[in-house]
């Protein structure tokens, strides 16, 4: 969103509003819409100036004018690639430790034939 360029969903941080504030999703569960940046200080830069993110979250009105990014800021100035990020209480692990889709389910044959063989 900042810097306009492409990358995995992996490499970006979700982020959604909440009591009027841009916070980091970093497990992308907190419902609501959200927008992807990157977790870099210059790419966080870029969208504040460019005032990205109200029209990417499709806020409107005061509601625009009024989001606050310090959390955000917080976040993203406060980690680096390789450390683990802050502690917020919520999750203190590494970004690579973190498994986007959710918990690791094993599939089994009978699910495979399950879907292959519908009623």
């Amino acid at each position: 969103m900042g810097c306009r360029q492409r990358a995995p969903v992996s490499d970006l941080l979700r982020v959604v509003v909440r009591s009027g504030a841009l916070v980091p999703d970093p497990r992308r569960r907190l419902p609501g819409r959200g927008a992807s940046v990157h977790p870099t200080p210059e790419c966080l830069r870029a969208a504040e100036r460019r005032r990205a993110f109200p029209r990417a979250l499709r806020l409107s009105g005061g509601a625009a004018a009024t989001v606050e990014a310090g959390p955000l800021r917080a976040h993203v100035l406060g980690a680096s690639p390789d450390a683990p990020g802050p502690v917020t209480g919520t999750d203190s692990r590494s970004r690579s430790d973190r498994h986007q889709a959710g918990p690791h389910v094993d599939r089994t044959s009978s699910d495979d034939s399950a879907v292959k063989h519908s009623r």
